[in-house]
């Protein structure tokens, strides 16, 4: 009975943590963004590199090995670039593009919707339109006229 007690409360312990981790922002920047998995991945590699040449060799002799300093400052440079990506912000994706795009289809929709709007539009962009009154400016040929008159 107890170690079913001991299990629950260690299962209770570990949700817990997983929502701690899931909540804290470094983790989450860490889950989802790929250069900086990268740059971690690539310190790592390099910091074992350079461990693998050490072991054995005494301190002194392990920095002058010029392969062992290529590996630490590339280490040294993954972790840099790392931390600096893990302090910067980060970076929304679409924001503006997906504020113009919604501008966008919010103008052509006013647009298609209200004519007096549209007029406005065309007006603004073609100038205003001139109003024109159609009438004939000839007049009828006075042997035309008794014609139809006679034909009545």
């Amino acid at each position: 009975m107890a170690a079913k007690k001991r299990a629950a409360k260690g299962a209770a312990g570990a949700i817990a943590a997983a929502e701690a981790a899931r909540e804290n922002p470094y983790v989450r920047r860490l889950m989802e963004d790929d250069d900086l998995r990268e740059e971690l991945r690539a310190a790592f590699d390099s910091a074992r590199k350079a461990y693998g040449r050490i072991d054995g060799k005494g301190p002194a002799k392990a920095f002058e090995d010029k392969k062992v300093q290529r590996d630490l400052k590339q280490a040294a440079e993954s972790l840099k670039s790392a931390a600096d990506s893990l302090r910067e912000s980060p970076k929304r994706k679409g924001g503006f593009g997906r504020l113009l795009m919604l501008g966008i289809v919010g103008a052509a929709l006013a647009l298609a919707l209200s004519e007096d709007l549209r007029k406005k539009v065309l007006d603004a962009l073609f100038g205003a339109e001139e109003e024109y009154e159609y009438g004939s400016t000839t007049t009828p040929s006075p042997a035309a006229a008794p014609e139809t008159a006679n034909a009545s």
